[in-house]
This record gives structure tokens, C-alpha cells and sequence, in this order.
């Protein structure tokens, strides 16, 4: 056989069809990296357009060289919000500590990024929208791996089938619940609850967090430039996830004002703000904890399979590092082999990073006065200077480089 035989012979081979539900972070990452390794990917959204909005996201450690050999990573750095000061408040409205970013996150100055999450879908987006499908306002209605592939029903009444699909569909991904059941047996409560959402930055705050704390209790705001907008966060320590708050928005702005009703500071202002705002986010602080991450044809990645929650601050970073090594395990072995080398290469870095928090021992949102003092002291014998290493958690994985199949 001649070269030019050869060439016909791979120019044949078909490309394996890949379908991907969700198009906030790790979907759009997963979708580049398939696309690079030949898949033909189609991205289903329920969305009618990429997510935007919602708070400032870190990119730390590993997911730095993520983006780096995605070619974003000169975007980002130009997005970077650049943090300046993060002070602590007590309980009536007293600084408590004024620290720099890094010393608190464990971060590295000059290299970890923050940015708008709206920035990040914007690029990740605009490096894969000319070589993948996009269906938006979709969703997948049923999955069927009875046959040789994965049978997919969509909401909007199509059907196709593909090679593979992966659910990168979020803490309530419903593509791990038609894969394996109810999410109940995968959360993990962590014992706190949050509310985020912005309005007017009549506060006078530039590139800068103040945070109050009572014990159990935590309000932010969070200037990320010069804006006519802060974000504001509520957070509250509930032994129990309010089950109620989660299916009704009035129960859940009832709860959070009931929660704040005694709190000085800027609190009874943010709370009234609350009670009009259109882009509220409300939800329990949690993790998903998987025995594994696939079953047949499908597969998860991002916070779908291993969420490690806010208070990690690595959930945007372990989707882009989770998608990379999904998408490089598959370059050159078939779904079964492929999922196994991602669960056995990404598992152990996966675990360390959602190891940073346990069920109530978040340490910036004590429960008690006695752990609230104990931080207190904590913050103000912390030298004002940024992290030289970062935790060690970060960058616990190094990017292997992977060759596609020919």
C-alpha cells in the first residue's frame, strides 16, 4: 500500500459523533479538546445563548496550562480582574483585617486569574463555535444504550445517536440522573447555604471584597472593577438543606431575610436589594461524591461528577482540567479503556482539591463565636503579602500531553 492509500485509509475512517449537554465551562473545554482529537461534537444547551453572568471565578494551578494550550490564555489575563484587597468586618461594622487576596485564597500573585464567568464562557465559546454544533434551547429528554451507540431523545422532539455523550450539565445534572439515579446519593451537604446577586455600588468599593461576619453567618460585597455594580453574597451556616427554599423562589428570599434580620452593617440594605433582583442565585453549598464517573457510552466531567463547591473556589478550574483529560484519555482508545484512564489519572486530584472544605469547617464562615475569634486572630497574624507557592492542591496534577488515533 502507498501513501497515497494510506492517506484515503484515514481520510475514511469515520469521526466518532459525540454529543455534550451543557455549554457553561466544562462542556464548551470537553468540546475543544474532542474536536482537536477528531470527534465530530454536537453541544446541546438549555439556554437560548452561552451562560453569562453569575460571580467572579478563579483559574488556578493545573487549569492555568489548560487554557494555555487552548490559546486563551493572553483573553484571560487581559480579563483578569485583579483583586486588590479583601478586609473583614465584625459584627458591627469594624475592620477586623485588611489582607491581600492571595494570603486568604492561597493563591499566586501575578499568575492565578479571577474573572467574570461571563469572560470565560465568552472564550471558551468564541475558540469552539466555528467547529461544533450548537443546539440551544434544547435538552436531552432520554438516553437509550441499548443498541451500539447512545440513543438520544431530545426535549425539542429530535433524535440522533452518537458514539458517546458526556453530561457536563452541572451540580444538578440531569444526565447523571438518567445514568444513575436520584443526585440525594451523590450530595454532599456541607451544612451552608448562599444567595448571590448585584446591585449599585453606592458603597464606593473598586477591586475590592468586604466581608462581615457573625458566627453562622456572612455577607459580601464584591466590587470587581470600577463598576456601577457590586455582587453581594449571603452566606448562612443550616444543619439541614431547606428543602423548600430550593423549589420556591419566595421561600427562598423569605429565608435569607429571615436569616439577616438582626444584621447591622450594609445587611438590611443588601436584603431589601434581594427582594428585586432579577439574577438572584440561591442553592446549598455542596459537593458531589461519585464511585465513578461513567457508565457505557456516557461519562461526566466537571461539577456534573465531582462539584467540589464554592468554598474551594476550584470548581471552574477542576471542570477545564477534568474536560482535558476526558477528552486526551479518549485521543487514542475506545469509550471503555477511555473513561477508565480518565477516572484512574483524575481521580486522586480531584479528591485533594474537594478535600480543601469538610461538612462545616469552612474556615472564612465560622459557625460558633469561640471559631469566629479564633479566625479573627488567624487573619490578623497573617502577613500582608501574597502567597509565593499556592496550595499544593492546585497544581497536584501535571498535564500529560496525549497523541489522537490515526
Amino acid at each position: 500500500m502507498n501513501r497515497i492509500d494510506l492517506l484515503r485509509d484515514v481520510r475514511t475512517v469515520p469521526r466518532r459523533k459525540v454529543l455534550i449537554s451543557g455549554a457553561s465551562i466544562a462542556g464548551p473545554a470537553l468540546a475543544f479538546w474532542l474536536n482537536r482529537y477528531g470527534c465530530a461534537v454536537t453541544v446541546v444547551e438549555k439556554a437560548d445563548a452561552p451562560r453569562r453572568g453569575g460571580y467572579p471565578i478563579d483559574v488556578r494551578g493545573t487549569a492555568l496550562e489548560v487554557v494555555r494550550r487552548m490559546g486563551i490564555l493572553p483573553q484571560l489575563q487581559d480579563a483578569h480582574i485583579d483583586l486588590r484587597r479583601l478586609t473583614f468586618l465584625d459584627g458591627d461594622g469594624g475592620e477586623v483585617a485588611s489582607l491581600t487576596p492571595h494570603t486568604v485564597t492561597g493563591g499566586v500573585a501575578g499568575q492565578d486569574l479571577e474573572v467574570r464567568r461571563g469572560d470565560l464562557t465568552d472564550a471558551l465559546h468564541a475558540v469552539v463555535r466555528d467547529d461544533v454544533e450548537f443546539l440551544f434551547n434544547d435538552s436531552i429528554d432520554a438516553l437509550d444504550q441499548s443498541g451500539h451507540g447512545v440513543d438520544v431523545t431530545f426535549r425539542g422532539g429530535g433524535r440522533r445517536t452518537f458514539d458517546m455523550v458526556f453530561g457536563a450539565d452541572g451540580l444538578h445534572s440531569r444526565t447523571r440522573e438518567f445514568l444513575f439515579g436520584p443526585e440525594e446519593q451523590f450530595h454532599r451537604y456541607l451544612g451552608y447555604c448562599f444567595a448571590g446577586f448585584t446591585l449599585r455600588n453606592t458603597f464606593g468599593l473598586s477591586h475590592e471584597i468586604m466581608m462581615w461576619n457573625t458566627p453562622g453567618r456572612a455577607a459580601a460585597l464584591y466590587a470587581v472593577g470600577d463598576n456601577d455594580e457590586v455582587h453581594a453574597l449571603l452566606n448562612f451556616a443550616h444543619p439541614e438543606p431547606p428543602v423548600d427554599a430550593f423549589r420556591n423562589p419566595k421561600a427562598r428570599r423569605d429565608l435569607v431575610a429571615a436569616v439577616f434580620a438582626d444584621a447591622g452593617w450594609e445587611v438590611p440594605g443588601m436584603l431589601a436589594a434581594m427582594r428585586d433582583a432579577d439574577d438572584l442565585f440561591f442553592d446549598g453549598v455542596s459537593q458531589i461524591r461519585m464511585p465513578r464517573w461513567s457508565s457505557g457510552r456516557v461519562a461526566l466531567v466537571g461539577d456534573a461528577a465531582y462539584a467540589p463547591s464554592f468554598l474551594t473556589g476550584q470548581g471552574s478550574s477542576l471542570a477545564l482540567v477534568g474536560a482535558y483529560m476526558l477528552a486526551g484519555s479518549l485521543a487514542d482508545r475506545d469509550h471503555a479503556a477511555g473513561f477508565a484512564a480518565y477516572e484512574h489519572h483524575t481521580r486522586e486530584f480531584v479528591t485533594v482539591n474537594q478535600e480543601q472544605v469538610g461538612e462545616g469547617d469552612a474556615t472564612l464562615f465560622p459557625t460558633t463565636a469561640r471559631a469566629l475569634e479564633q479566625r479573627n486572630d488567624m487573619l490578623r497574624n497573617l502577613a500582608d503579602m501574597p502567597s509565593a507557592e499556592g496550595r499544593p492542591a492546585h497544581s497536584a496534577l501535571t498535564l500529560p500531553e496525549f497523541t489522537p488515533m490515526t
